[in-house]
Parts: C-alpha cells; sequence; structure tokens
C-alpha cells in the first residue's frame, strides 16, 4: 500500500481545510422547527429494529427512541472526538511545528472542536440527554491518550470516523430524517474525508516504521478500543426513553442480528484497509468479533 510524501499531503490537507470549512453557530439555523413524524435516524438502524421489542412500540415511540439513539450516538461520538484532540495534541507536542504535518494536526484539532460543539448543539436542540459513554467506558477512555501511539492510534481514530461516515452518509440523503440532522451530518461527512485521509496515511507510514515486537500490541489495541467504540454507541440509558426495561432492551440490541449487521455494514471500508495494513490479527481477534465488526 503505497504512502504518499507526508509534507505533500498536508499541504493539499491544509489548502482544502482552508477553502472548505463549516462554522455550525452559522451555517446551521438551530432554530428551524423539528418537523413531526420524521425519524432521526434511519428506523432500518435503530438498535432493536426487526426484534419483537421492537414491534411492540408505537410509531411515536419508534421516533422518539431514533431520537435518543441519535443523542447516544452524538454525544460519544464529541467524547470520542476529545479523545482525538487530546491524541493529535500529543503527536504535534513532539513534533517540530513549522512542518505542514504539525499545523495540519492542529487544524484537525480545530475542526473537531467545531464537531464537538455541533454535536453538543443537537443533542441539546432536539431535548435530550447527552448520554455518552458508559461510566465503565468513559473511565478507560482516559487511559486512550496515555497508552495509544502508532497505527493503533490512528486506527482506533479511523474506526470511530468511518463508522459514523457512513452512517451520516446514508442518513443525509434520507428524506425520512429530520432536516436538522441531516444538515448536521452533511457538514461532518465533508470535513471529516480530510481527517480520514490523514489518519489512512500515518497509519501506513507507522506500520512502515514499526518494529516487529510492537506488531501484537498494536493489534491488540486497535481490536480492543474498537469494540469499546462499537459497544458505545448506543448508551443503555436510551431505551428508558420509550419506557422500555434498559437491561432487557439491551440485551436484546447487543443479540439483534440486524444491529450487528449494521455495524459490520458501517465498518466495511475501515476493515478492509485495516485487514490490507496488517492490523486485523491475534491478539486482537476476540475483541474484533466482541465489536461485531467481523462475523
Amino acid at each position: 500500500m503505497r504512502v504518499a510524501d507526508r509534507e505533500k499531503t498536508a499541504e493539499r490537507l491544509l489548502k482544502s481545510s482552508a477553502e472548505k470549512f463549516y462554522d455550525p453557530e452559522v451555517d446551521i439555523d438551530w432554530s428551524a422547527p423539528l418537523v413531526d413524524g420524521l425519524f432521526y435516524i434511519p428506523e432500518q438502524r435503530i438498535s432493536l429494529y426487526g426484534t419483537p421489542l421492537y414491534d411492540s412500540l408505537s410509531q411515536e415511540q419508534r421516533i422518539e427512541l431514533s431520537k435518543h439513539e441519535l443523542a447516544s450516538i452524538a454525544s460519544v461520538g464529541l467524547w470520542f472526538e476529545l479523545l482525538l484532540m487530546q491524541m493529535l495534541v500529543k503527536v504535534v507536542y513532539n513534533t517540530d511545528p513549522t512542518t505542514r504535518h504539525a499545523q495540519y494536526a492542529l487544524t484537525e484539532v480545530a475542526d473537531e472542536c467545531r464537531h464537538s460543539t455541533m454535536f453538543a448543539r443537537l443533542v441539546e436542540r432536539i431535548g435530550c440527554p447527552a448520554y455518552g459513554p458508559t461510566r465503565h467506558t468513559h473511565r478507560m477512555g482516559k487511559l486512550l491518550p496515555i497508552i495509544g501511539y502508532g497505527p493503533a492510534m490512528y486506527g482506533s481514530i479511523l474506526v470511530a470516523e468511518e463508522i459514523l461516515d457512513r452512517l451520516q452518509r446514508e442518513a443525509m440523503t434520507d428524506d425520512t430524517i429530520q432536516p436538522l440532522v441531516r444538515m448536521v451530518n452533511r457538514i461532518h461527512v465533508l470535513e471529516e474525508a480530510r481527517h480520514v485521509r490523514f489518519a489512512r496515511e500515518e497509519l501506513l507510514r507507522g506500520m512502515s516504521e514499526l518494529k516487529g515486537y510492537e506488531l501484537p500490541y498494536q493489534k491488540w489495541l486497535v481490536g480492543y478500543v474498537s469494540m469499546m467504540i462499537t459497544r458505545a454507541i448506543i448508551n443503555p440509558a436510551a431505551y428508558a426513553a420509550v419506557g422500555l426495561d434498559v437491561r432487557e432492551a439491551h440485551r436484546v440490541a447487543l443479540g439483534n442480528e440486524r444491529f450487528q449487521e449494521t455495524i459490520r455494514w458501517s465498518g466495511e471500508r475501515i476493515m478492509t484497509f485495516l485487514d490490507e495494513a496488517g492490523l486485523v490479527g491475534r491478539p486482537g481477534m476476540r475483541s474484533w468479533r466482541r465489536s461485531f465488526l467481523i462475523g
């Protein structure tokens, strides 16, 4: 897999960032009314879709559940972007700031600050709690900027970004989804394309420089963090919003083949890339299987 010149890539990304960026405070009409009867995520992507438990819900409850699952996805995305920013700042801390590489990393941090604000405003606007990950996952996440480095760091970033990206690409063109949500998705998709390009090239560069004894740790870490990400997407507390028993609904969702397939579908592109790069394998396979990203 060919790796482009680091400085040339960063130069192109800096130029693109200067030409095409959005300010969610200006470019989104947060006062626009929400539309009655529209979902917040595509119905078939709701974690309980296709189960008897889902069939027992009224149409109003299904739409309400989609709203709370969106709030969970957005607030978990915000949580991971905070971790991403910490990891990028750590990279810049050890890099010559006059390089285009360091300057693009700082530009990406600025992008992610706006995205985090945008996700927070979205959750606030739709009137839901900022669920975020569970308390245990939140505590575990604090370790990632400390123990994460090299290809596994960028691989973890890519898993989070590309799963969300595919879900948003589908939703942003879906007329059954709230216009406000589609606009947020559109902005995030357009700007995340630069971040994905940057992270993919850094991962490949890191793999080419990796010492052999480091590879098992890198494989384990990216698999474990990916499992944390996919298991965190829907905070079980969201089920209480429609009167469901939280533990039972969470159990049904994790066992729901349609939800598992949604996770696999959303991660197809990144899993192919990580596999070709040599990061999918033992000792990370147990985590990969539990993540639902592989069958």
